[in-house]
Order: C-alpha cells, then structure tokens, then sequence
C-alpha cells in the first residue's frame, strides 16, 4: 500500500522542545535517541492497523450463533447493534471455574469505563461459558455497570472461534457486516512469547500492562494480578 513520505524520526525527535530541570546532557542524549524510536514504534503500529483494515474479506459465518444476555436470548447479528462492526472477548469463566480468570478480569476492568465510548463506534459482548446468573453475580460483586455480558450456553461460538475442545481460553474476534452477511474481521492469534516476556499479543489492550511499560522497573513477565488484595 502507498505511504505518505514522512519526516525522518530522527529529524522530528530534533525539533522536540521538552527539556527537564536537572536533566544531564546524557539523559538528554538518550532521551532523544528514545524519542526517535517512539517515533518509529508509533508509526509502525500504524502501518500494522493499515495492513489489518486491507485484510481480503474474512469467512462468512454459516452459523447463527445464540447467547445469553441479562435480558434474554439473542444472536449474534443482534449483537451488533446499530454498527458494521463487532467486538467479541470471551474470558475465562467456564463452569468449571469457581470464580473467574484474573488477568481476563483486569482486561474487562480496563475495559468498563470506556463501554459506553466503545459503543458509539461498535458492538461489543464479554462472553463466557457460565450461565448468566453466574455472570451476572460476578457483574455485580465487581460493581461493573456498564459491561456487556453474555453466556454461550451451547458453546457453539467457543467451540468455533475459540477453541475446538471447547477448553476455558480467551479469545479476542472482530466481525463485520457484508450486505446481508456476517463476516469474520480479525482475531488476536498469540504466539510464543520471546524470552524474558510474558505472554502477550501484537496489540496491547490492557492499561494494567500499559502503565507498566512505562514505569523504569517495568513488566514482571512472572507477575499476575489478583482477583482481591
């Protein structure tokens, strides 16, 4: 795809006016060699988001999958809305649990206070194997009010687009509308970690991680959040 010629990082990073009281020419130095790398970062995931929105069109869903919400039955085309688009996380909160996966529930609490931004640009559903009731006992106890929770009760969705064997995984899916047809948009396919990380996407979701990544101590790759301190 064509790119518009950009100014080169290094020459942006340049004009950049921030300087710090107390600052050492060599933190300076270091700090400008980083911001040009920002720079870069920045604008390859930009490029990534361009090669995402140019995917060739996605399977068409063949099934008409059916959950559960806090106010009855719905489909998947339902789920939609108003949008061409759709967002679907399934977290780990399978019947087998006794509560629910914490690093799933730290990404849904991320999540919470922006739902109601999120759905003036698209649908979006939490979906999980419980039933609903369990569901919504965990909504509550959370105090989340805002979250979009459905059960799949026949585990017709988690056995096609999270996991074969029907196992408790996550899975974040995106679906879009093609005329009268549903189609698959994208999906995070995760893979190994490289060494030294936890396991991670390309794309990043979580303010949890986010602020790590910030902070000079950065990531514990061993490190999880709890579900109570």
């Amino acid at each position: 795809m064509d790119r518009p010629m950009l100014t080169p990082a290094a020459e942006l990073a340049a004009s950049n006016p921030t300087r710090h009281p107390g600052e050492s020419a060599a933190y300076r130095a270091a700090r400008q060699d980083l911001l040009t790398a920002e720079i870069e970062l920045r604008r390859q995931i930009e490029h990534v988001a361009e090669m995402r929105r140019a995917l060739p069109p996605g399977a068409i869903l063949e099934k008409d999958y059916r959950f559960v919400g806090e106010h009855g039955e719905v489909s998947l085309g339902e789920l939609f809305g108003a949008h061409p688009s759709l967002v679907i996380y399934s977290y780990m909160f399978g019947p087998q649990r006794q509560r629910p996966c914490p690093m799933c529930t730290a990404m849904m609490a991320s999540l919470e206070g922006s739902i109601p931004d999120i759905l003036q640009r698209t649908g979006i559903a939490l979906v999980a194997r419980s039933p609903i009731e369990r569901l919504r006992e965990w909504k509550a106890a959370r105090g989340w009010s805002h979250m979009p929770i459905y059960s799949d009760p026949s585990g017709d969705y988690t056995r096609d687009w999270v996991s074969q064997d029907d196992a408790d995984r996550p899975a974040y899916n995106v679906f879009r509308r093609d005329g009268d047809a549903i189609r698959h948009f994208w999906s995070e396919e995760i893979s190994e970690a490289d060494p030294g990380q936890d396991p991670r996407s390309a794309i990043e979701m979580s303010t949890l991680w986010l602020v790590q990544d910030s902070l000079p101590q950065g990531r514990d790759p061993d490190w999880r959040p709890r579900l109570s301190y």
